[in-house]
Order: structure tokens, then C-alpha cells, then sequence
């Protein structure tokens, strides 16, 4: 499945230091997916790519985007804009479809007035319960709908829930619309999706051996605040991975211009700077949070908050296991890999990516010089505990 990234910082930043130049940045997700496990796919996300920021305000709260269905690893003008382009609130999205055609349409982030959404996952029976869902919609939210993604329908049922509770969707509020009333809706839009799920009549589930877990990675954002979530509708299974990392700056080890070996410093307890990646961006696994299966986590003002989402599937005892099957089918998680000390990506820049992703999906696998398997997760620090 796909790859996202968030970036919220005090100041601005050029996308390419999170698009393009990390060891390990979404573009080179895009190739080479280290939480992968998927036969069907390998290790690639392929099926295109999404940018979205916010610039000057007098420009208008609306974000920008860039899409395309080109592989992010062979698109030039995704160099050129991300080499030139900087801003303070960043989405990133690398696709490998599961519902939808290729697409511009259907390829994140999905935008509406100064909100912005993308989805890492898949709405469970989404074949069954599609009509239903657009059943719940208003006419401007369903014929809203461009794309033929489950993600895109689990925007307009958010932007639908959200004029529900009283808020214009539409309205772009000059400071947004508050990070409790964006998580509000996010809660409520997950809670719609259960019970169209669970309204799949027992006889097609068994008949048709239908899948009713729902993996809902989602991310939101008003320009001001940000909304994530990492969540499974189950309470047996793992979700699809998701970390964070904060700190004062986002750099480089040494002043080399084409070292890519990122890393996040923290100089005070503040967080001028706050990242969140279905995958880390660096190997340094100080540097991430693992967060915790069925929480939201909300950035608002630099300052990060981790909720447990308390519904039934929330698992209250802090020793229970959920099991990682689930998602290594589907290519959301598997064991960790880490490139070893002595072997780091000798290419720099996009022509080395370029070259790169030629070499991996051509020979439909890594070349075992670049990684070696690790046995220690990336979460070791404190992702495992329970949230607070």
C-alpha cells in the first residue's frame, strides 16, 4: 500500500530535505519500502505521487499540490519544484493502488478549501459498502468525488461530518477550525466507517469471504492544525505502521552537500520541528516514536498529543498483543531493515535514485550490499508503551 509524510515546523523548509535528499526520504519509499512485506508488489510504490503545502497567506488558505501518476523516482519536476519550493505545514503521499485506476484523480493528497487529507490503508468490504457510504453524503460532498479511491470517499464523508457538527467546510477560517473539532470529526468519520462495515450482511461475509478490517492511517489538516490517526478495526490485529519525531532542527551530519544521512536535533525540550512518516525518514532510531495502535495524534502549535481512540476495538490492558499478520499481508509492516554502516547508498542526488530504483525493481529485489536486516525495532526506545 502507500507511504505518507507530514511536516509541521515554526519555520520553512525546502521539500526536497524531506521529498528527496533523506537517506531513507518518501521518494526512496517509493522504491524501496522498508516496512514492506508484500509479494504481490515488492517493495514499490509506483502508482503515483502527491505533494501538498501552504504558502503565503495572501496567496489564500488554500494548500498547493502537485500530483502525479509518474513514479515520484523518475519524475524531474518533482526535483525541480522541491529544489525551489519551501513551507512550514508539508504533506507527502507515494501510492500503490488498492482501489481506483491510475489516475491523477486518484492520487493524494485530496484537498478541499484550506483542508487537506491523505490515507494510508483501506476501508474494509469497500465494495459493499460503497453505495451505502455515499448514501450518508450530502449532494455537494457526493458529486464532489473526482476519483474512484476509497480514501477520497472517506474525505467526503469526513468534510460531510464535519458541516454536520456545525462547521463550514468550505469557510476557511483564518486560524482553522481547531484541532478538537478536526479530531471530533476524524473520531466520528471513523466510527460511520464501522458501522457501515458492520452492517455487511454475515451470509455475503461468509460467502464471499469478506474482509471487514478497516486500516485507517489518516491525516488531515487546516493549515493549522494536524490530525493523524493510526488505527485497525480490530482488536487482535496491528495497524499499518506510523511514527513521529520532534526536535529544533532537521539536519545533516557533516557539511558535505550530498551527504543525505539526516537527523533530528533537539538542543531544548521545544518542538520547533514535527514529523510524521508511515516509515522513518532516517535510520536512527532514537529519533522515532512508534504511535501506539488506535490513537489519534494531533500537532497543534508544535506541541504533539497522542489519544487512544476508546471504541471497541481499543485494547485497555497495557500487556495485551496484537498480532502483525494482518498487516504484513497487506505490505503495511514487516521486520525493519537498516542499511549497513559500511554500505550507505553511495549514489547522491536524483540521477543516483533514478539509478537506484532501476536496479531494484529490475532485478525485483535490493541489492543485500545496500541493507542488512536489523533485530532491533525501530519502536525500541518507548513505541510500545500504552498511551497516556
Amino acid at each position: 500500500m502507500c507511504r505518507f509524510l507530514v511536516y509541521k515546523g515554526s519555520d520553512e523548509i525546502l521539500l526536497s530535505k524531506l521529498i528527496l535528499d533523506p537517506t531513507h526520504s518518501i521518494l526512496k519509499q517509493s522504491f524501496d519500502s522498508r516496512l514492506r512485506l508484500d509479494t504481490r508488489r515488492g517493495q514499490n510504490n509506483a502508482d503515483g505521487f502527491g505533494i501538498g503545502f501552504y504558502t503565503d497567506p495572501k496567496l489564500g488558505s488554500a494548500p498547493c499540490l502537485f500530483t502525479s501518476t509518474i513514479p515520484a523516482w523518475n519524475c524531474t519536476n518533482l526535483q525541480r519544484i522541491a529544489s525551489k519550493t519551501a513551507s512550514r505545514l508539508i504533506f507527502g503521499h507515494v501510492r500503490a493502488t488498492t482501489e481506483g485506476s491510475l489516475s491523477e484523480d486518484n492520487c493524494h493528497p485530496f484537498t478541499h478549501g484550506s483542508l487537506m487529507w491523505m490515507h494510508n490503508g483501506n476501508l474494509g468490504g469497500w465494495k459493499h459498502i460503497k453505495r451505502r457510504l455515499g448514501d450518508r453524503l450530502a449532494d455537494k460532498w457526493y458529486l464532489g468525488v473526482k476519483g474512484g479511491t476509497d480514501s477520497e470517499w472517506a474525505f467526503a464523508l469526513f468534510l460531510d461530518t464535519l458541516e454536520r457538527l456545525g462547521h463550514d467546510p468550505s469557510a476557511c477560517p483564518e486560524t482553522g477550525f481547531g484541532p478538537t473539532v478536526l479530531r471530533k470529526a476524524m473520531d466520528s468519520t471513523i466510527g460511520q466507517i464501522n458501522e457501515l462495515t458492520d452492517s455487511i450482511p454475515q451470509n455475503i461475509v461468509q460467502s464471499e469471504d469478506v474482509d471487514t478490517r478497516s486500516l485507517l492511517n489518516f491525516a488531515v489538516t487546516d493549515g493549522h492544525s494536524v490530525i493523524c490517526t493510526r488505527y485497525v478495526s480490530s482488536s487482535k490485529d496491528e495497524a499499518a505502521s506510523l511514527y513521529y519525531s520532534s526536535g529544533t532542527q532537521w539536519v545533516t551530519r557533516t557539511t558535505d552537500p550530498n551527504d543525505r544521512r539526516y537527523q533530528m536535533e533537539r538542543k531544548d525540550k521545544g518542538a520547533d520541528i514535527v514529523l510524521v512518516a508511515s516509515e522513518p525518514l532516517t535510520f536512527e532510531r532514537e529519533n522515532w516514536v512508534n504511535v501506539p495502535t488506535n490513537s489519534i495524534l494531533t500537532i497543534h502549535r508544535q506541541t504533539v498529543m497522542v489519544h487512544p481512540i476508546l471504541d471497541r476495538y481499543y485494547e485497555r490492558d497495557p500487556c495485551h498483543v496484537r498480532s502483525s499478520a494482518f498487516v504484513q499481508a497487506k505490505g503495511l509492516v514487516c521486520n525493519e531493515k537498516a542499511p549497513s554502516p559500511a554500505h550507505e547508498p553511495p549514489q547522491s542526488g536524483f540521477e543516483g535514485y533514478r539509478r537506484l530504483a532501476a536496479q531494484s525493481i529490475g532485478s525485483g529485489s535490493r541489492s543485500p550490499d545496500l541493507t542488512r536486516r536489523s533485530s532491533t525495532p525501530v519502536s525500541a526506545r518507548e513505541g510500545n508503551a500504552p498511551p497516556r
